[in-house]
């Protein structure tokens, strides 16, 4: 399981997030995702740290923090949904469904 860190600075680095979420426990993983256009950070992270209770401590310490500049938002990340494929919601011609885009 991972950690969803929204809400960040755009400054933000994985060395940033790795120190201050190893605050907490053992840091594995950090994803910090960037725009394929501009190349500029996203304002959201994911942490993947060692076990379940240093997630839950760095949760419970983080989430509302103030950091950098920002109130961050932490919580445990949601699984990735699927996108496209059914077009449930009738949306046939291409107009400004999100899920038809390609990038």
């Amino acid at each position: 399981m991972s950690i969803y860190v929204g809400n960040l600075s755009y400054e933000v680095t994985q060395e940033h997030l790795n120190q201050t979420f190893g605050e907490y426990g053992t840091v594995k993983r950090v994803q910090l995702p960037a725009d394929r256009e501009t190349g500029r950070m996203r304002g959201f992270a994911f942490v993947e740290m060692s076990t379940e209770a240093e997630e839950a401590a760095a949760i419970e310490a983080l989430d509302g923090a103030e950091w950098m500049g920002r109130d961050l938002k932490v919580n445990k990340a949601k699984p990735r949904e699927e996108r496209g494929g059914s077009n449930a919601g009738g949306n046939w011609g291409g107009g400004n469904n999100r899920s038809s885009r390609r990038y």
